[in-house]
């Protein structure tokens, strides 16, 4: 772990503050350095001072921003615990409040009472009480010391620093390194766990143009869901309760029906997952050519055998709806990423950078993360391959695995009983979305691919005999499948029953829990702890590569990588020109939904009533001053995953949209940004409202919210 000299820390301040216009679309910014942008987001049209957007001592906007589960943003929208976030973000609550008879998915839902509105376990909503930097509490602390001892008393400091802020005061907190160590910020956050699915569209809305659109421009989807926190008495967050009110948040964001135009100033208010801007030339050499393809080989298989089960019934079409998500849309971006890399030549610019960097300073920084990365890199295959197969692959790998406690005698008396109680609770949920003939299928062409891309030094000992002397991974596959236990719903259901330990004593030598555990075994003890210190090392390494490119090029900006902390982008509502004869314009409108409606199409199919109301053009109060109703537009924000749901804000601070997608000549710009081409894409706030109001009947939401018009008075 390392921290940061004052000496560093100012080199970064000066980096930021040298940057231009042109720049500033680039990059993620920490809320508490937007003081430094402050100028610049004004000139481009802001209307409001860093303060407004980001306090600790009144409210700001940062109030109305929640962490979605973790995973995804979602924005305040009433005084009475209303939040939007995308349809994509919400979708595992609505798949699991979905059956054949009540397909929530297909059809959507619209909560008309309170009472109505459904409650999700486990869904969680957090927001931000406050970021503060405490490099320099860290390197006072850790004065003199080196090594495991410098190591032990950060951890202290970190812990003491946490405590400090968060005790007695119904927080949660942790300090998150940034810049790959440089500095380090304290954040504390409130964590509401009562939150209640309110309203979705049908699919044919909220996911229109499907696996076909997705990564695409133009866009014409109305990704969207809608949620409500509830609180307790005092207004603090509390578990499930019928007794929980709707939450009163500090702030939430009045909605502009105006709307946008070509040229507004635009942010994205939210919590950006993870950038790889500073891979140096060899470490993006990987990605294009061996990372990414092995990833998208992998997802190849397993998206073939889950689209063909989704074609053959309602019942499988509903089960894996959410897996077939989740496998699919990272496999399309991994595509376009590679294509964007390539086309803009990517690795040239890297290593011109580099080379740069070489004659400025003579450092051999660059020379020692090479070294670094190529010990590192066949455990990065290992590692993104154990992932494909354990998490993304079939599921009844990890059912098996989450029985271990019981099976090896690990959890005894109390905490044994809550285990067994846990995994009864969860039984009719893992059945509902399981079907044993797709996991087998899933099972045994994933290992014939897994087999094909792993490190011969890395692979799980005696698998690749296993397979080969079985013919292959169906054939393998089938034996597991034919042996197993828990694939049996009523076998499952008598040993849950029993409760015997001598039941689960038999179960040690099931093939399918025998096979996820030799992999994880495997994994954990010859594939993580390296991967984990190669990694630290690599940490190290690229921290010094910053800082060394900050102060060899102090008139040039350098932006910090996004860490699923808050993170603030801005830039203009604006189209592209990616490819030569072809012009992006920056909005999309309903009269795309209607040239794109295709009758049957598992994308573009749309409800009769939304065809008649489109056709019509029935847009009640939310056209244009052209009379279009505007379903989309992109931007120049910077964004990434977990941006999803984020806030899209005009130069008052208004909501006009909810970001949702990159365009597919984006996808690469998690390492590299390019201005002139990089668009994120965001459903327009009016078409969220018309499909509300006028599509769904659930006008009570709309009058719920705060609207205002382009100028800021309420309607």
């Amino acid at each position: 772990m390392k921290t940061w000299t004052v000496k560093g820390a100012m080199a970064l301040v000066l980096g930021l503050a040298c940057m231009n216009v042109l720049q500033a679309k680039e990059g993620m910014w920490i809320p508490t350095l937007l003081k430094m942008v402050e100028g610049d987001m004004q000139a481009m049209g802001l209307k409001l001072t860093a303060e407004d957007i980001y306090s600790i001592n009144h409210s700001s906007l940062k109030d109305a921003v929640v962490h979605f589960n973790g995973g995804c943003t979602a924005e305040m929208v009433s005084a009475e615990g209303l939040l939007l976030t995308n349809h994509h973000c919400g979708y595992g609550q609505i798949q699991q409040h979905s059956t054949v008879e009540n397909d929530l998915l297909t059809n959507g839902f619209w909560a008309m009472t309170r009472e109505a509105e459904l409650p999700n376990p486990d869904l969680t909503c957090t927001f931000i009480d406050r970021i503060e930097d405490v490099t320099l509490q860290l390197s006072r602390a850790c004065v003199g010391l080196s090594g495991e001892a410098r190591e032990k008393r950060m951890q202290e400091e970190m812990e003491a620093i946490v405590k400090r802020a968060t005790e007695g005061k119904g927080l949660e907190g942790r300090v998150v390194a940034f810049d790959f160590g440089n500095s380090h910020y304290l954040i504390t956050s409130r964590v509401f766990r009562d939150v209640r699915l309110v309203g979705a569209p049908p699919s044919a809305v909220g996911k229109f143009g499907g696996d076909t659109d997705n990564w695409v421009w133009p866009r014409h989807t109305g990704d969207f869901s809608v949620f409500r926190i509830y609180a307790d008495a005092d207004n603090n967050p509390a578990d499930y309760s019928a007794d929980n009110v709707p939450y009163t948040p500090v702030h939430h964001f009045p909605v502009n029906v105006d709307g946008v135009k070509d040229g507004d100033f635009t942010m994205v208010f939210g919590f950006p997952g993870r950038t790889e801007q500073y891979l140096t030339s060899d470490a993006v050499e990987h990605v294009i050519t061996r990372l990414n393809p092995m990833r998208i080989a992998m997802r190849d298989e397993g998206l073939a055998v889950i689209n063909a089960a989704r074609a053959s019934s309602d019942a499988l079409r509903i089960a894996y709806a959410a897996k077939q998500s989740s496998v699919a849309n990272a496999w399309k971006k991994w595509k376009g990423q590679n294509r964007g890399l390539t086309e803009l030549h990517a690795l040239d610019k890297k290593r011109a950078l580099e080379a740069r960097l070489k004659a400025a300073t003579g450092s051999e920084v660059v020379e020692g993360l090479a070294a670094l990365n190529a010990d590192c890199f066949p455990y990065l295959e290992a590692r993104a391959l154990f992932i494909e197969l354990a998490y993304y692959g079939p599921d009844i790998l990890n059912y098996a695995h989450s029985f271990s406690g019981l099976i090896e005698g690990a959890v005894e008396g109390e905490k044994r009983d809550q285990l067994l109680a846990k995994l009864r609770a969860n039984e009719s949920g893992f059945r509902k979305d399981f079907d044993a003939q797709v996991d087998e299928q899933l099972l045994g062409r994933l290992v014939d691919e897994y087999l094909e891309w792993i490190p011969e030094t890395l692979t799980p000992e005696g698998l690749r005999q296993e397979v080969s002397k079985a013919g292959g991974g169906p054939a393998w596959a089938a034996k597991v499948f034919g042996k197993s236990v828990f694939d049996n719903a009523d076998a499952m259901e008598k040993l849950l029953a029993s409760g015997s330990a001598k039941a689960w004593g038999k179960l040690a030598k099931d093939p399918a829990y025998l096979w996820i555990e030799n992999l994880r075994a495997h994994y954990f003890a010859q594939i993580a702890p390296e991967y984990g210190r190669l990694r630290g090392e690599i940490e190290l390494a690229s921290g010094a590569y910053t800082k060394a490119l900050r102060r060899a090029f102090p008139e040039e900006v350098f932006p910090v990588d996004a860490n699923s902390t808050l993170r603030l982008t801005y830039g203009k509502v604006e189209g592209s020109a990616p490819y030569d004869g072809m012009q992006y314009n920056p909005l999309s409108t309903a009269r795309g939904i209607l040239q794109k409606y295709v009758p049957g199409d598992p994308d573009f199919d749309m409800p009769e009533r939304l065809v008649e109301l489109l056709e019509a053009r029935e847009y009640g109060d939310y056209a244009n001053e052209e009379g279009e109703l505007v379903v989309c537009f992109t931007g120049s924000n910077h964004t990434t995953g977990g941006n999803s749901g984020s806030p899209a804000l005009d130069a008052n601070g208004h909501l006009v949209g909810i970001n949702f997608d990159r365009s597919w000549e984006s996808t690469m710009s998690d390492i590299l940004f390019d201005g002139s081409r990089c668009r994120n894409i965001m459903v327009d706030i009016r078409y969220v409202l018309w499909v509300m109001d006028v599509y769904a009947g659930a006008g009570h939401l709309v009058e719920e919210m705060t609207l205002v018009t382009q100028e800021g008075g309420e309607e």
